[in-house]
C-alpha cells in the first residue's frame, strides 16, 4: 500500500530477477502482491464447528514489570475451548510478550491461575508444559524462538524433543531429528539448501514458516503465537494461516497475538483485546466492526 500511495512506477523482483514494471496506482495491492510471489492469493478458509470443552482457563493472572520498560499484566481472566482460535490485538508494548512467557512458562506464576484440561500448570516450566500439550511461538524469531546458530535439525531438536520423541534413554535421537527438520521444511515450504543450515542463515520469512511449522506437527492442544506472520510474504502469511486454522479444525486450542487486524478479523473466532496490560472480555469476531476494535484496543472495555 505504500508504494501504491507514493509512487509513479513500480518494478517487482521474485528470485532475483525482473518480473515486470507498471503504474502502481493502476494495480490493487492483490495484483501486486501475486506477482511479488508469482501465484494466486488463496484467503485462509476456516472451518465452522461447535466449539469444544474449555482446554486452556486463565484467572486473574497479574504479573509486575520484568524489566525496566514492560508493562504489568493487570488480573487478565480468560478461557479458550477446542476448536476456538482467540485473537489478541494491541498497540505493541501493551503487555503481549509478558502474557506470553506467563502462558508458555518463561515466568512461572501460582499454580492455578493458568490451568490446562483443569489442571493447574501455572508454576510448570515450559518444557513440563509442552509435554502436557501446551505450546508457544514468541514474536523474536532469533534468539528467541531459534538459536542463531545452530542448525534447523537442531533447533527442531530443542523443542520437539519430548513430543517428537528425539531421544531414547537419554541419547539425542539425531536422525529421527533431522527428519522432523526435514518434515517442517518440506511441509512449510522452508526455502534452505538443508536441515543442517543454520538458522540465522535464513530469511526471515523462511524462518517464521520453519518456527511456526516446528509448533503445529507437534500436534498441541494449545498454541499460542505471537506475530505469525510478520515479515513474510503474502503467500507464506496464507499458507501460515491457513495451519493455524486447520489445527484449530482438529480440536486445538489456537491464541494469536496479532497488531495486524485484518489478519486477526479473517481466522479468530473471538476477539480480545490488550491494553495497558488488561485483557478486554472476549467477543465473537462475527459481526464485531472496525470501529467496535478500535474501542476495545484503546482500552473502552477496560474503561467500562
Amino acid at each position: 500500500e505504500e508504494i501504491r500511495d507514493l509512487c509513479e512506477t513500480a518494478t517487482i523482483l521474485r528470485a532475483g530477477r525482473k518480473i515486470a514494471t507498471c503504474d502502481p496506482r493502476e494495480k490493487s495491492a492483490r495484483a501486486l502482491a501475486e506477482m511479488m510471489v508469482g501465484g494466486t492469493l488463496n484467503s485462509a478458509k476456516p472451518q465452522l464447528s461447535a466449539l469444544g470443552d474449555v482446554v486452556l482457563d486463565v484467572a486473574d493472572l497479574s504479573l509486575a514489570p520484568q524489566t525496566t520498560f514492560g508493562t504489568s499484566l493487570k488480573n487478565i481472566s480468560f478461557s479458550l475451548r477446542k476448536g476456538e482460535v482467540l485473537g489478541i490485538g494491541g498497540v505493541a508494548g501493551n503487555g503481549q510478550d509478558e502474557l506470553v512467557a506467563c502462558l508458555s512458562g518463561e515466568v512461572l506464576r501460582p499454580q492455578d491461575r493458568i490451568k490446562l484440561n483443569a489442571m493447574g500448570i501455572g508454576h510448570l516450566a515450559p518444557n513440563a508444559r509442552r509435554a502436557l500439550g501446551l505450546l508457544a511461538a514468541p514474536e523474536e524469531r532469533l534468539g528467541h524462538a531459534a538459536a542463531p546458530d545452530m542448525s534447523l535439525t537442531e533447533n527442531a531438536m530443542l523443542t520437539g524433543m519430548v513430543r517428537k520423541e528425539l531421544s531414547r534413554s537419554g541419547f539425542l535421537d539425531w536422525p529421527r531429528a533431522r527428519a522432523f527438520a526435514q518434515e517442517v521444511i518440506e511441509t512449510f515450504d522452508v526455502r534452505t539448501p538443508s536441515a543442517q543450515s543454520a538458522a540465522r542463515s535464513l530469511s526471515g520469512g523462511n524462518l517464521q514458516k520453519f518456527v511456526i511449522g516446528r509448533e503445529v506437527l507437534q500436534n498441541p492442544s494449545v498454541l499460542i503465537v505471537n506475530q505469525p506472520t510478520w515479515g513474510v510474504d503474502a503467500a507464506a502469511a496464507a499458507a501460515i494461516r491457513q495451519a493455524l486454522l486447520d489445527l484449530a479444525s482438529q480440536g486445538a486450542g489456537v491464541i494469536i497475538i496479532s497488531q495486524d487486524l485484518d489478519e486477526l478479523m479473517e481466522i479468530s473466532t473471538n476477539f480480545a483485546a490488550l491494553n495497558a496490560g488488561r485483557l478486554s472480555a472476549a467477543r465473537s469476531m462475527s459481526g464485531l466492526s472496525l470501529d467496535e476494535i478500535g474501542l476495545l484496543l484503546g482500552g473502552a472495555d477496560a474503561a467500562a
